[in-house]
This record gives structure tokens, sequence and C-alpha cells, in this order.
């Protein structure tokens, strides 16, 4: 954890960074830069994101790993420079696209980042929503009150269950304000993300119509919660075998015991579950590189 003074800062990156009109913190902390890519447990024949670039701070860094870097950066001054920074590199693309809606690689990646507040929810929802997503991991700064909320214990809601479900969602350590040009109002945190890979399509689909029918009726026992997803069936073996309190309230039961629950329902051939959402089942598209 860096001291909790102002840290050194990258050489680069301006002291009082202009245009800051959208409200842009640019990470000036070279230690908490380091930690995120030692974390990542980067090979060069990786492709890995850098989302929201900036000043090219852990870009940099990144294009010193050998890995195909991708760094995506709205503004378009900030890309001509980051351009210029890293000429001489070339495994990194640099691309001007906001983040919302720059297309996502196919093939396996990877994402090493300092995710702007504002945007953080819906590029959350763009990585770990579909069902088929490439992503297998990454090492992300967000706020610190979403980095609580990401990793409860009992997400609040349906969506972040089934991130949680499919996804190890590990809060590292605080980041605070000083790490950054200029300060934000709140700290931030050092978010992990590791791909769950124990779970077989049709699991997954059976993990949400569960969490969608627990997370209509969070009061209820789990049991009832479950006999709606199954179309009246008895759940009661099923939920035993996943360690679950048929009892229990649907909404306390933590994401590992629904995958748990998905995983063993898939392996009955007798039952047929719905299409999943269009959100849900859709994937990256191809980026060239």
């Amino acid at each position: 954890m860096p001291a909790s003074g102002p840290s050194r800062r990258d050489p680069r990156t301006p002291k009082n960074p202009k245009p800051n009109s959208s409200g842009a913190h640019f990470l000036a902390a070279p230690r908490i830069i380091e930690d995120l890519i030692r974390h990542c447990a980067i090979d060069e024949q990786d492709l890995v994101l850098d989302l929201g670039a900036g000043f090219g701070a852990i870009t940099a860094p990144l294009a010193r790993t050998g890995a195909k870097v991708l760094a995506v950066e709205r503004d378009p001054e900030f890309a001509r420079r980051l351009r210029r920074r890293l000429d001489d590199r070339p495994n990194v693309r640099v691309v001007t696209a906001d983040l919302r809606t720059v297309s996502l690689p196919r093939n396996d990646f990877l994402v090493v980042s300092s995710i702007p507040y504002a945007v953080s929810s819906a590029l959350l929802r763009r990585l770990l929503s579909p069902r088929s997503t490439p992503l297998r991991r990454a090492e992300l700064v967000v706020e610190w009150g979403f980095a609580k909320r990401l990793t409860t214990a009992v997400p609040r809601s349906p969506e972040l269950a089934w991130w949680a479900a499919r996804f190890q969602l590990s809060l590292r350590k605080r980041v605070p304000a000083a790490c950054f040009s200029p300060p934000p109002k709140v700290d931030s945190a050092h978010l992990a993300v590791r791909r769950n890979t124990g779970l077989s399509g049709r699991a997954e689909h059976a993990l949400w119509f569960l969490l969608d029918a627990a997370y209509r009726a969070r009061t209820a026992p789990v049991r009832t919660a479950v006999a709606t997803a199954l179309a009246g069936r008895n759940p009661r073996r099923a939920l035993a075998g996943a360690g679950i309190d048929p009892a229990a309230e649907a909404g306390a039961v933590r994401p590992a015991q629904w995958a748990a629950l998905a995983g063993r329902l898939a392996e009955d051939p007798a039952l047929h579950w719905p299409r999943l959402p269009p959100e849900l089942s859709g994937h990256g598209v191809t980026m060239r590189r």
C-alpha cells in the first residue's frame, strides 16, 4: 500500500493536466501500476487492453511486457500524444474511441486499467455480462464504493450476482485519492477479476434463470424460488447437493452456491432452459490489431 502522502509521479503525467472538463483523474502512482501488471501475470502472447488510457501511465509499462497492447482513449488529443509517445513500440495500438461503444475483441484478452468512474458500470457490464465474454482476467482501479458493492458476500441485484457467480471478484487494496492527478474526492480500489471456468454453457443458462427467480422473491425460502425456476419441480435434492439450506431466504444465497446449484441442474437432461436475454448471450466483435 502506498504511503498516505502523494506517491512518486509518472514524469509524463502533467501535474495539472488539461483539459479536465470531463472530470478526468490520472493515476500517477508507479507502485500501484506495477502491482496491477504483476498481479495480471502477463505473457508475451497475451492481448492486453488499457481502457481509458489517458497519457499512458499504464500503457507504457504494459508495452514493456512484450504483450500485444490495445490502448483505448476517447480524447483525441490524449490519444495523439500517446501514439507519439509509444511510436517506437510496434506491440501497441492506440484507438480513439468511447469505452461504452468501442468494439471488444472476440479472442481471449486481459484488461489492466484505471477505469473512469463515470463509465464503470457500463464498462463492467460489457466485460462481464455476456455469457461468452473472452475476458480471462483483469486488474482494475475503480472507485472504492463501487468495488465494495462488487465484492459484497451477497450481491444486491441479479446482475451483480451473475457477475460474481461467473467471475472471482477480489478487492486487493485501497488506492488513496492522492495517487491521482488531480486527486478525486474519494479513494479508489485495486480490483482483481478472474474468470470461473468451471461452469458449462448449459450451467450458465440455468444460473441466470435461478438468479432471476431468486431476486424476484428475495425474502421467500430458496426452495420456493428455485421451484419457480424449475416449473414446480421439487428442488430439495439439488439444493442439498449444492450445500444450500432449502429454508434459507433466496436473497441470502451466495453467488458460489448459485453456481454450484446451476452446475448440478445442468446435468439433468430433462430440464430445459429458455434462451438468455440478448444482452447476456452476445459476445465481443473482432478487432484488428
